[in-house]
């Protein structure tokens, strides 16, 4: 129709979109933080009706709520800046497509004075100007949530890129898993969850099939993480860990953790029966080994005194039944799997004291012809084992059975004595 018209139609977008990159590059930096902002305030929320009885039994309530409007205040802020610069992206648009009609219909009214064009095309002009404008318009309109997406989706992206597992490249097939026996040996063990501060220092263990080996020292020795390196939950910086003198890193993960039954200090169910729970390591579990697992760690009974029995629906929290409770439904799970190996983590710590007898009773049965690991505080729950390892700093000090260490009058003896005499090194 008009080739002037269309030039000035066409700089109309330029001056558009450079005016939203810079209300854009303004306002990016505010959904970022808006969402980092929601993140924290729903962190906190959940934080604290989870732990509601520990902010009440310390009075915390205070501190919570002003924690609480700290957050709020900082999203507060970051959403009405966000949302403020985001809102002046479709006005822009508008008032510079505007400005563009009147350009449009100046230029026009001179060239259909001068007789170039006619009233007609300068109508029909407009109508296409408009048209053309109206997606810019309407995706100013949608820049709003595009900026709040790219900004959740970094969050996601940074997720995403996270360093993943080392690939899986497993020589044992599962036929050969079935025949494993259950000796561990740890070659030069070293490892740190920094790759600067190494906690475990050229570790060397050999444990034959079927032993019971406990594992003792203070807190922060290196204990569970032993434990955690031996089921592949990390990988070491250097040295190696074997079963039955095969690498722990030529089984895939589900094959070598299937050789192993555990039992640790934080007790984890989840919401569901709990026959569901028992049956976690062992879902083909007929209902007769269910309940012989449950009579052998001695949780059948309390079992029986509920309402719907084996049925009975164990909530989200868990907190319909007592931590103890919890504790035997831990140990009858690993009964039940049957595991060539055993990791027992402090497993009797919120188990009355008659109830720990039985259990010790009970394990004593399952350790029978098993490589066992037992982690223990109480020194008195690892007498009998065949071998104790005791560690410091992320070595073993001494190595030896209860009555040996004794006699060396060493760390272990010290541990023992503070325990049971008082007496505290």
């Amino acid at each position: 129709i008009s080739p002037q018209m269309t030039l000035i139609a066409i700089c109309v977008l330029p001056v558009s979109i450079i005016l939203i990159g810079l209300v854009m590059k303004r306002s990016q930096k505010y959904f970022a933080r808006q969402q980092q902002a929601l993140g924290d305030v729903n962190g906190h929320i959940e934080e604290m009706y989870g732990g509601h009885n520990v902010v009440k039994a310390f009075n915390g309530e205070e501190a919570s709520v002003k924690q609480f409007n700290e957050f709020n205040d900082s999203l507060y802020e970051s959403a009405w800046k966000s949302q403020f610069f985001s809102g002046l992206m479709q006005p822009i648009t508008m008032f510079i497509g505007n400005v563009g009609y009147v350009a449009v219909c100046l230029l026009g009214g001179v060239l259909a004075g001068g007789g170039n064009i006619t009233i007609g095309d300068i109508q029909a002009f407009i109508q296409y100007v408009r048209q053309f404008n109206q997606p810019i318009t309407q995706l100013a309109q949608t820049m709003n949530m595009l900026q709040s997406t790219a900004a959740a989706a970094e969050r996601v992206f940074e997720f995403l890129g996270e360093e993943e597992l080392e690939l899986e490249t497993p020589k044992v097939g599962s036929q050969d898993v079935a025949k494993i026996n259950g000796s561990v040996t740890f070659a030069d063990v070293k490892f740190g969850y920094l790759k600067n501060q190494t906690i475990i220092n050229d570790f060397n263990l050999h444990v034959h099939a079927g032993q019971t080996v406990a594992i003792v020292g203070p807190t922060g020795a290196g204990k569970t993480t032993i434990i955690k390196l031996l089921m592949r939950f990390y990988e070491l910086n250097s040295g190696s860990i074997y079963i039955d003198g095969i690498d722990i890193r030529d089984f895939g993960r589900k094959d070598l953790r299937s050789l192993f039954g555990i039992v640790l200090q934080d007790t984890w169910l989840f919401n569901g029966t709990i026959k569901e729970n028992l049956m976690y390591g062992k879902l083909n579990a007929s209902d007769q080994e269910v309940k012989e697992a449950c009579k052998v760690a001695y949780a059948d009974h309390f079992i029986q005194t509920l309402e719907d029995g084996y049925d009975t629906i164990i909530n989200e929290e868990s907190s319909n039944i007592s931590q103890g409770q919890k504790q035997l439904l831990t140990i009858a799970r690993a009964f039940l799997k049957d595991p060539k190996i055993l990791i027992l983590d402090e497993a009797t710590s919120s188990v009355d004291t008659r109830t720990e007898v039985l259990i010790q009773r009970g394990m004593e049965k399952l350790m029978e012809g098993r490589t066992s690991f037992v982690i223990a505080h109480r020194l008195s729950t690892i007498r009998d084992a065949d071998t104790i390892i005791v560690m410091k700093d992320g070595d073993i000090v001494e190595l030896g059975n209860h009555d040996s260490l004794l006699e060396k009058d060493g760390f272990y003896a010290s541990l023992y004595r503070s325990q049971f005499e008082g007496i505290s090194e």
